[in-house]
């Protein structure tokens, strides 16, 4: 029931065994009797279990809940993911509500990236942290069959050969970035991610034992793992450690360092070294060193080609996927992409049949043989 009492509208009604009597403030009969039936439908809801719809948000700020929401559960390295993610999916879906997100605003925002070359991989990347936060809201089911990841290539990548191996490591010894030289010969010869050769400490170097100890990595399964060192990526750090004679453990083994000019006479290479400051990147000597040496490889084929060779030469693809880093999952992946891999690891394998077999039944002499069946 709805009554007046001055210039303002109450309600009044019996719920579940209670009588409710509450101001609608307003002056307005129509509004007031739309504020009694809300208030009706709230109290069912709640007695019924109903939830209440979401009160509609930005993406900037269901964003921001999101990455909250996800913290304590990801790794360092997925974190990082979603930031960059984020990083462009804000300036474009940042002020809309996140009701108001379509499947066409998804598709222009792919179009917009692939004009930007962004990687086919790194966008559906991008579009699958702005599917977890609508899946949050409850709003993803509605889009999910009119919207589509992106084709990406699954090559397992490019492989040096030998000769661009010498020339690589030869541009890089030439760079003026005296580190990129024992960070390449480390990514090649145990086939470390670019960041986890970037945070490396010397506390995580065995020199004496020849093993590296892993720190945070992309996966649970990466870090923390030991990676020995081959005789090339001992002699690299090995030769690396004698320009830090005064080191900490808690000092990066590369770090932030700056090169500059001295005139003396001569010119000579300075370095501005910041102990406890890992390398920021080292992107722009990499560029140059693989113009030099006219390669074509990405960093992390570096990664490629330390897993193919292993590989090639008849290591189990457990063991690979141990040293490497992988997740189970990942394992039963790349038991796939490289399947080419490995030949004489293949024949092996079924060789091994031939000798579990029991020894092949002595043949038959001519005289022992049975006498045909007569035929009637």
């Amino acid at each position: 029931m709805i009554y007046r009492r001055g210039n303002v509208y109450w309600m009044g009604f019996r719920f579940g065994g209670r009588r409710f009597r509450e101001s609608c403030d307003t002056s307005s009969v129509t509004l007031a009797r739309d504020i009694e039936r809300k208030r009706r439908y709230d109290l069912a809801a709640g007695l019924h279990g109903i939830k209440k719809p979401a009160t509609p948000t930005t993406f900037l700020v269901a964003s921001k809940d999101y990455l909250k929401w996800k913290k304590p559960s990801l790794g360092a390295g997925s974190y990082v993911v979603e930031e960059y993610s984020l990083k462009h999916l804000t300036p474009v879906f940042g002020g809309l509500l996140v009701t108001d997100i379509t499947a066409d605003d998804i598709t222009e925002y792919q179009k917009g990236r692939l004009a930007e070359s962004a990687s086919p991989k790194t966008i559906n990347m991008e579009v699958a942290t702005l599917r977890q936060i609508l899946k949050k809201h409850r709003l993803w089911a509605n889009l999910q069959p009119d919207v589509r990841m992106l084709p990406v290539k699954t090559d397992i990548g490019c492989v040096l050969t030998t000769a661009e191996e010498d020339a690589l490591l030869k541009a890089c010894g030439e760079s003026r970035s005296r580190l990129l030289l024992p960070y390449v010969v480390l990514a090649i010869n145990t086939g470390m991610r670019f960041g986890e050769i970037r945070l490396l400490k010397w506390s995580q170097v065995d020199l004496i034992g020849a093993t590296v100890t892993v720190g945070e990595s992309k996966t649970d399964a990466g870090s923390g793992r030991k990676v020995p060192l081959n005789a090339r990526a001992l002699k690299a750090l090995q030769t690396w450690a004698t320009s830090f004679p005064d080191r900490k453990p808690h000092h990066y083994v590369f770090p932030s360092e700056g090169a500059g000019l001295a005139t003396d006479k001569a010119v000579v290479n300075t370095h501005h070294t910041k102990p406890t400051v890992p390398i920021g990147d080292v992107q722009r000597a990499w560029e140059r060193a693989r113009r030099v040496a006219e390669v074509t490889v990405r960093f992390h084929d570096l990664r490629h080609t330390a897993c193919t060779r292993m590989l090639e030469a008849g290591t189990p693809l457990m063991v690979v996927g141990q040293l490497l880093g992988w997740t189970a999952g990942t394992v039963a992946a790349m038991a796939k992409r490289y399947g080419h891999v490995g030949p004489k690891a293949l024949r092996d394998a079924v060789g091994a049949l031939d000798r579990a077999l029991a020894p092949a039944p002595p043949e038959q002499k001519p005289s022992e043989a049975p006498m045909p069946a007569t035929v009637n």
